[in-house]
């Protein structure tokens, strides 16, 4: 089977983070006595990076492996929260952001990573997005390289609302300029689009500025759908709840930890 097809990662990124999940076990995988486990740390790592790259139903994966689907949704569970550790660190902080753009142009845009419609969420409800979920800001350079990405919150919370509370405004007010959304209009650092007023069409002058700020801001978007391959920010997250915070920076550290090896 294409494992690096099902997971997202190459032999190579396996190898590598199997060796870091191992030291963070503390103890062998397989103890060698007793009753075996179902699937091999490798089969398991599998399963859970590619539950977090395709986002298909444990049952499906339970299919693929041969193994009862509580099997599967186990190894998930236990697995996530290490990934989510062993790819801590090629998750950039906000320091290292702030020096990555410090003095060049910069790009921000807000997305939501949907997920179910839990009763009694009320706050996950985004009026933007029209579903509920949470909602990140991203930074790139120009290139569109991806710098940082912030922290998620309930859907409800606006663009600006996440700048200060994402530590984001600081990393964009170190940067030698920045473009982004309407989202953004009101800031005095962030280049953005003319709003059409109420009472009239915009003029063709400012059709023609908001064209070249898009043109500005096309790196950015291609990176969050870059960011989006990994399925379960794509696609309405499934599991529990309390639960999503932590696969949610297992699948931004995946992200970032393939790009390490480029």
């Amino acid at each position: 089977m294409r494992f690096d097809r099902m997971s997202g990662l190459d032999q190579e990124q396996l190898d590598e983070l199997e060796q870091i999940v191992s030291e963070l076990l503390g103890e062998p995988w397989d103890k060698g006595n007793g009753r075996p486990r179902e699937l091999s740390l490798r089969e398991a790592l599998i399963v859970t990076s590619g539950y977090a790259r395709n986002n298909i139903t444990e049952e499906i994966w339970a299919e693929i492996f041969d193994v009862d689907q509580s099997t599967i949704s186990r190894h998930i569970t236990f697995l996530t929260p290490l990934i989510e550790q062993a790819t801590a660190e090629f998750r950039p902080s906000a320091e290292e952001a702030a020096e990555a753009v410090k003095g060049a142009i910069a790009l921000v845009d807000g997305t939501l990573w949907p997920c179910w419609s839990w009763s009694g969420e009320r706050e996950l409800w985004s009026g933007k997005h029209k579903t509920t979920g949470h909602g990140s800001l991203i930074i790139t350079n120009r290139s569109g390289d991806i710098v940082f990405v912030s922290e998620p919150v309930p859907g409800n919370r606006h663009d600006m609302a996440k700048l200060k509370a994402s530590g984001c405004e600081a990393i964009l007010k170190a940067a030698g300029g920045v473009v982004g959304d309407k989202g953004f209009i009101g800031t005095d650092y962030i280049t953005t689009p003319v709003r059409k007023p109420e009472d009239r069409d915009l003029y063709i002058r400012e059709h023609d500025y908001n064209n070249q700020v898009s043109s500005l801001r096309a790196p950015v978007e291609r990176a969050v759908a870059n960011l989006k391959a990994w399925r379960i920010l794509f696609t309405d997250y499934r599991r529990p709840l309390k639960t999503f915070l932590s696969s949610f920076r297992a699948a931004i550290g995946m992200c970032f930890f393939k790009l390490s090896f480029a």
